[in-house]
């Protein structure tokens, strides 16, 4: 019981002191930059009706599909222990054969340039 006492009671000094530190250290200098909010680069003071890219979208777009196929296909070298691997293997070999024609589609359409 005396052990956990004192366990506490480190924990909460400690927290204080780190509290404590917090409030006499930081800075208290605000600027009009700190107080604006961050807007992904635009104007947070200007209109929010600005037309929006749709290059820029369709990249982002084109990055959360690759990104979200990599996490599924992370666990593939486990596939291997499974009872049926080939069948794992088919699917993901599936997955990835239609997002390379989805991309090669992209890129022959003229998707994937900047310029105009």
């Amino acid at each position: 019981m005396n052990m956990i006492t004192f366990m506490l009671t480190l924990s909460l000094s400690l927290s204080i002191i780190l509290t404590t530190l917090n409030f006499w250290l930081a800075q208290t200098n605000p600027d009009s930059e700190k107080l604006s909010p961050y807007e992904c680069g635009f104007d947070p003071l200007g209109s929010a009706r600005l037309p929006f890219s749709i290059r820029f979208f369709l990249v982002a777009i084109l990055f959360l599909l690759f990104d979200l196929e990599i996490a599924l296909l992370l666990p593939l070298p486990w596939a291997t222990q499974l009872q049926f691997p080939t069948a794992t293997m088919t699917w993901a070999s599936i997955i990835i054969l239609l997002l390379t024609l989805g991309l090669i589609y992209e890129w022959m359409q003229g998707g994937l340039e900047w310029a105009e």
